[in-house]
């Protein structure tokens, strides 16, 4: 079976990596990639076959940010449907659906980050500078207006 078959049988389960310093900012990559595409967004990624929420979240951390995140190092914000009109192939009639674990992680300093090639540009948003930015997603927005 082909994955976008998949993405259009069933949702997608993934987490989402909400990292703030300690100037309470928080980390947004702009995305290349579809869905979401164009979007200031908070790194993430599916959890693959047999991997455990803690090995999704150090695999994205990694591979996303260049950290070491550890999901007893986070808190867990809650389940998240996020939904979108497209897929990652552009496959007209097939849309995106994903279950997402939000983390939230709060880092004792700003580490340097390494960006991937899912993103154009990495920025540091207050909460506010995020809920009035209009290429942020409404999608990581969602996670400042139902949480603290």
């Amino acid at each position: 079976m082909e994955f976008i078959e998949i993405i259009d049988a069933t949702p997608l389960v993934s987490v989402d990596l909400i990292v703030q310093n300690m100037k309470h900012e928080i980390l947004l990559g702009k995305r290349l990639n579809r869905p979401a595409q164009g979007f200031l967004f908070v790194p993430g990624g599916c959890i693959q076959k047999n991997e455990t929420i803690n090995q999704a979240i150090a695999r994205v951390s990694h591979s996303e940010l260049g950290l070491n995140l550890n999901q007893k190092n986070g808190r867990l914000l809650g389940a998240y449907n996020h939904i979108y009109e497209d897929n990652y192939l552009n496959k007209p009639g097939i849309n995106t659906h994903y279950v997402v674990l939000g983390y939230r992680f709060f880092l004792e300093n700003t580490p340097e980050i390494t960006m991937d090639n899912q993103h154009s540009e990495i920025i540091w948003l207050s909460i506010q500078q995020l809920l009035d930015h209009p290429e942020v997603h409404p999608n990581t927005k969602a996670y400042f207006l139902t949480n603290d």
